[in-house]
């Protein structure tokens, strides 16, 4: 079936009462995004409750194969084994369909987004487009504009992922366990494989016992390629758990083809789409969670030559972004935002 948006389309949120759902709702409100009529979709056992959206309160429905009827636009962020089961089925009803989990993000005929890096992109779905993992975008939104002149050919880096990451649940649980740490109560973890206050641990994704890798990982170094289109960039990563509640933090090193400097790096981001400069060394003032939190843009600093590359062809660096909103929400409304489809109605 022809698939179609219209100027004030019909959009369904599957996954409504999610942490990025809620986003989804939040960010179409601030950016004046278009809706004629919002389908709220959720499990059965969040059907039948209420929320507000632009003066009206709107009833969530339990998702099932008949939600889809008369929708335009289709934000999903139900998890993967939701997505593949009922992303198709809104694409045959007619609905261009914006996937944030990892169901599709790999198949080649689905294309994987960053507006900032390949919106190009947009225009070759097939119905279904994919919004890729939010430690891969809080690193290629700063990272494409070096690439772009000067070839990145390796990058290592470690992340800080915040609560936020793995859903609403896991944000009630680093709340209710770090009170109760603090009161010299015991807490037993339920959403997340470890105790979560005052705690680090290995991202709670399955590891591969050939590479050893989770799974985390492997998506940032598959998803990379991907976005870049070049399978020759080498990618080596270690994904962690902090208990920060929002906001993802990347340790960053990159290796370029030819000598880069620290200027250069600075010059290239002053400009570039959804960053944003904060680097200073005087006052010791660099990217945090709490400053990146509500934010859209991903916060850049720590810009500095890679000591032990004496060849002067590696940069290090420190970045943070809110992973509900350009991790997750943002990155798929700025994605619905460019749709020809929208430009042609």
């Amino acid at each position: 079936m022809e698939t179609k948006v219209t100027n004030d389309p019909v959009v369904a949120i599957a996954g409504v009462t999610g942490a990025v759902g809620a986003e989804f709702i939040a960010t179409m409100d601030k950016r004046r995004f278009a809706v004629g009529k919002l389908k709220a979709l959720a499990s059965a056992r969040s059907a039948g409750k209420m929320l507000g959206f632009r003066g009206q309160q709107i009833t969530v429905e339990a998702l099932n194969e008949n939600s889809f009827d008369g929708v335009d636009l289709a934000l999903f962020s139900a998890g993967s084994g939701i997505a593949r089961q009922y992303a198709p089925v809104a694409v045959k009803a007619g609905a261009v369909v914006i996937d944030n989990s990892s169901a599709f993000r790999m198949d080649p005929n689905v294309p994987l987004v960053i507006p900032e890096i390949n919106a190009r992109r947009i225009a070759e779905h097939k119905g279904i487009i994919a919004v890729p993992n939010c430690s891969a975008i809080t690193a290629l939104v700063p990272l494409w504009p070096v690439h772009r002149q000067n070839r990145i050919r390796r990058v290592i880096l470690s992340t800080y992922q915040a609560a936020s990451g793995a859903g609403a649940a896991a944000m009630e649980e680093l709340v209710k366990s770090t009170r109760a740490s603090l009161s010299g109560r015991t807490y037993q973890p339920t959403v997340l494989p470890h105790p979560y206050a005052f705690n680090v641990f290995n991202h709670d994704t399955r590891i591969d016992p050939e590479t050893g890798y989770n799974e985390e990982e492997t998506k940032v170094i598959r998803e990379t390629r991907k976005i870049f289109e070049d399978e020759r960039i080498a990618v080596g990563v270690t994904c962690v758990r902090v208990p920060v509640l929002r906001a993802h933090c990347q340790a960053i090193t990159f290796e370029c083809e030819r000598p880069i400097s620290e200027q250069d790096v600075r010059t290239m981001l002053l400009d570039a789409p959804g960053v944003k400069i904060v680097d200073d060394r005087v006052k010791n003032h660099f990217p945090m969670p709490v400053e990146a939190s509500g934010q859209d843009d991903v916060l850049v600093g720590r810009i500095r030559k890679d000591l032990s590359d004496a060849s002067g062809h590696s940069i290090s660096m420190f970045v943070a972004a809110d992973q509900l909103l350009k991790g997750a929400a943002l990155n798929a409304i700025q994605i619905a935002e460019l749709l020809p489809e929208r430009a042609m109605a």
